[in-house]
C-alpha cells in the first residue's frame, strides 16, 4: 500500500464519525510535505484539521510507515482551489463559477444543479445587437478540465 492511501485511510478513520466532512486529496510531495485536504458540508474547522493531524500523525509514527523525514500539514481546500469532488460542488451551488473545458473555453455563471454526469450553469449569453439572456447550460463532467468558484467581493 503506497503512504497517500494509507495516510488517506487513516484520516477517513478519524472523520468516520462526522458525516458532515470528508477528504478532498492527499499528497505526499517529494521534499517530505505530506498534505491532506478535509472539506465539509458546511466548511471544516481549525479543530477537525487538528484532530486529523493528530490522528494521522500519531499512526503514522506508531506504524512507522514514512521512513525519511516529513512535514504533515492538514487543511481545507484555500479558496482559488478547484473543485476536485462532486460533494464540493453540491456544496458550491447557488455560488458563481467558473469552468474550463478542454479547448481552453471558459464559461461562467450560478452553478444550479448538479448530476450524476455533470453541471447545470445560469449564465449570461450576449448576441450582437441582443440584450445578454440568462441561459440554462447543461457541462457534463467529461467535458470539464477546471472549475474554481469566483469569490466576489461587492
Amino acid at each position: 500500500m503506497d503512504i497517500e492511501q494509507k495516510v488517506r485511510e487513516l484520516a477517513e478513520q478519524k472523520i468516520a464519525d462526522r458525516p458532515d466532512l470528508f477528504v478532498v486529496d492527499v499528497k505526499m510531495h517529494p521534499n517530505g510535505k505530506l498534505i491532506i485536504l478535509v472539506d465539509g458540508d458546511k466548511g471544516v474547522g481549525i479543530s477537525d484539521c487538528v484532530a486529523v493531524s493528530r490522528h494521522v500523525g500519531f499512526h503514522l509514527e506508531e506504524e512507522n510507515v514514512i521512513e525519511h523525514a516529513y512535514n504533515l500539514e492538514v487543511s481545507s481546500p484555500g479558496l482559488d482551489a478547484p473543485l476536485k469532488l462532486r460533494r464540493q460542488y453540491e456544496k458550491n451551488i447557488d455560488r458563481t463559477v467558473e469552468v474550463k473545458q478542454a479547448e481552453g473555453k471558459k464559461r461562467e455563471g450560478k452553478l444550479l444543479l448538479v448530476a450524476e454526469d455533470g453541471i447545470t450553469i445560469e449564465e449570461k449569453i450576449k448576441e450582437k445587437g441582443k440584450k445578454a439572456e440568462l441561459v440554462e447550460s447543461f457541462i457534463p463532467f467529461s467535458e470539464i478540465t477546471e472549475t474554481k468558484v469566483l469569490i466576489s467581493f461587492k
